[in-house]
């Protein structure tokens, strides 16, 4: 195999990489989704503690957020950096 042929595999294998670490993007995307209907729920549940509610749904919005940025980070490096 010439070097040219194993840079192009290895580009497509990185290319591969990315789109499966930009696949996280789907489960930070349900996990604020799920955060957000409890949080509404619990909400409709107890009006007056809404500002506590939103408090802790920002921070585990943000928390399950930085899983999908470290995926297209990952996919970047891995594009760019090959």
């Amino acid at each position: 195999m010439s070097a040219e042929a194993a840079m192009y595999i290895m580009k497509g294998l990185a290319a591969i990489g990315a789109a499966i670490a930009v696949f996280t993007g789907v489960g930070s995307g349900i996990g604020e989704g799920y955060a957000a209907g409890k949080a509404v729920e619990a909400v409709g549940r107890n009006p007056e503690a809404t500002s506590q509610i939103r408090g802790v749904m920002i921070t585990g919005i943000a928390l399950a957020e930085t899983t999908g940025i470290y995926g297209l980070l990952i996919a970047f490096l891995l594009i760019f950096a090959l």
